[in-house]
């Protein structure tokens, strides 16, 4: 019977990640419903794309729309292809691209809020990707500005290889799931590129495709669900993107509970102690060099980044894999998603060979460029600490999660672009001041928790200021009043809201601190600070 039930665990838990991955596939299809046109518009402003900042925050805004950075990245292709846009004006939107493709596993970690501990893994697991991005173009946007170094590298390996086209990238993942996302829908995304190169007559087209080309080149009618449903592409968009995040969330909960029930006690020990343990001195330096060429193979075979982050995103969330190990995986995925993108560029045209691989190379030594400004040397692995505190942030705010997201994948990108087109005097004049206030708090807090003795006797804290200036306490307390407000006078299916005050109180821990019990080896803190606080609730209770 228990190898009865571990073999009908593992089908299940194959077929629950099947439905996820395919589910990421519908979500991105259901994005472009929604936003894919508009995305062609933004980047039909080919003056704006001019200004550095404004294309980096366009790429980041494009690729949060279409839930895809192969589909931005193969948009600007186009454009520089068509002429419309040089490849210099075009590589801060592929450093944007590579920004906005990391939103969807920072999505799927907000779906692990309901385990505080979980949460706080998923969620550091997630973020270090943004964090590495961010850092990453921080850095190397105002050298590209100023030097034109990664363009004028490409250019040197362009010139110096007499490179001809060759075949497309291989879609392992696509010939798996293609039969069941085929059947949901099936888009036209020429449409997009259509729009971003000023075809006027793509306006008035349908994404969703009515006639599909099959093997033998022919033409023939489409027969996914949607194919004669005669809705407007926003409504199929709104279906799909409910169904999709239904079913992600379902299954992403489905596969933590049965990861959960497998992984138990000396096979937990195991696998964790060999994911996470390093080589024998004086090779242990060479592991996380063969997690980056794992992470890119990876990669390479599903031919997404989005898909492989977000799946082992539940595994830091369960403590499978540690935020230590998860940051090399992450690294190699970011090249593993360029090398891809540089054999679907090698398949083009001779006329267009030279501009579209360019570009692919940017991309690619652009994230050679990251990995080598913040990963070698131990003490520049900022990206983990920033993570690992913006974990713990969030398992004690959980609605601080969702601000995160809008703040930096739309109302910051927003900000900035508005900015740009108001003109670089607005946008220096605003910028600079935030920034240099910036750069202050960060030196002051460094500081203050590690030679305060330097600081003025006032700059030794931050209570001289109002307390919802440097506490998220106050800011706690209306945001779970409000919720409790909506459980009880919006509707019933709002009471969910109110799970945090019963942690607090104790009324809901019971449960989790048994399971926390019945799996130490998974759900045991990676932060020992925290660790003892929640072991001393449980053993309260």
């Amino acid at each position: 019977m228990r190898v009865l039930t571990s073999i009908v665990k593992f089908i299940l838990l194959v077929g629950f990640l099947y439905m996820f991955v395919c589910s990421l596939d519908v979500l991105s299809s259901a994005f472009q419903l929604v936003g894919g046109k508009a995305a062609g518009d933004i980047f039909q402003d080919n003056a704006v794309l001019s200004n550095p900042v404004a294309g980096l925050v366009i790429g980041v805004l494009v690729t949060v729309l279409v839930q895809s950075s192969s589909t931005s990245s193969s948009i600007v292709v186009s454009m520089v292809s068509s002429g419309l846009l040089e490849v210099q004006s075009a590589v801060p939107v592929i450093m944007g691209a590579n920004i906005g493709t990391s939103v969807t596993n920072t999505i799927v970690a907000m779906m692990q809020a309901g385990d505080r501990n979980e949460f706080r893994r998923a969620f550091a697991g997630a973020t270090v990707h943004d964090f590495f991005n961010w850092l990453s173009v921080l850095i190397l946007l105002p050298l590209e500005a100023a030097t034109g170094v990664l363009y004028k590298l490409t250019k040197i390996v362009i010139d110096s290889f007499n490179i001809q086209g060759g075949d497309n990238a291989p879609d392992l993942l696509k010939v798996i799931t293609d039969p069941l996302t085929s059947a949901i829908i099936e888009l036209d995304k020429t449409v997009i590129s259509d729009i971003a190169t000023g075809d006027a007559a793509a306006r008035n087209k349908s994404l969703i495709k009515i006639w599909c080309k099959t093997e033998k080149i022919t033409v023939r009618p489409c027969n996914h669900i949607f194919a004669y449903a005669n809705l407007p592409d926003l409504a199929v968009g709104l279906i799909l993107l409910a169904l999709s995040l239904l079913i992600l969330c379902t299954c992403l909960i489905l596969i933590v509970k049965l990861l959960n029930s497998m992984l138990k006690g000396q096979v937990a020990v195991v696998i964790k102690k060999v994911l996470n343990t390093d080589f024998p001195f004086p090779f242990g330096w060479v592991t996380g060099y063969i997690a980056i060429l794992i992470g890119a193979g990876m990669t390479f075979i599903v031919q997404s980044s989005s898909v492989f982050t977000s799946a082992i995103t539940p595994l830091v969330g369960i403590g499978v894999i540690s935020l230590e190990r998860a940051y090399p995986l992450t690294l190699g995925s970011n090249i593993g998603t360029t090398t891809t993108a540089i054999l679907a560029a090698m398949a083009a045209p001779g006329e267009t060979l030279a501009n579209s691989l360019q570009i692919a190379l940017c991309h690619f030594f652009f994230n050679i460029a990251g990995i080598l400004l913040w990963y070698p040397i131990p003490f520049t692995r900022i990206p983990i600490r920033l993570a690992r505190a913006l974990g713990n942030r969030t398992a004690n705010y959980r609605w601080f999660a969702a601000i995160y997201l809008l703040l930096c994948f739309f109302l910051m990108p927003l900000t900035i672009l508005g900015l740009s087109l108001a003109g670089w005097q607005a946008l220096v004049g605003v910028a600079v001041p935030i920034v240099v206030l910036a750069i202050f708090i960060i030196i002051v807090n460094l500081m203050q928790t590690r030679c305060p003795r330097y600081l003025p006797s006032r700059l030794r804290n931050w209570d001289f200021l109002p307390r919802p200036l440097h506490s998220m306490a106050p800011w706690d307390r209306v945001v779970m009043s409000g919720m409790a407000f909506c459980g009880t006078r919006c509707c019933c299916c709002c009471k969910c809201c109110q799970k945090t005050e019963d942690e607090e109180k104790g009324g809901k821990e019971r449960k989790k601190s048994q399971e926390m019990y019945d799996n130490p080896a998974l759900t045991r803190d990676d932060e020992p600070q925290e660790a003892p606080k929640e072991t001393v609730k449980a053993t309260q209770l």
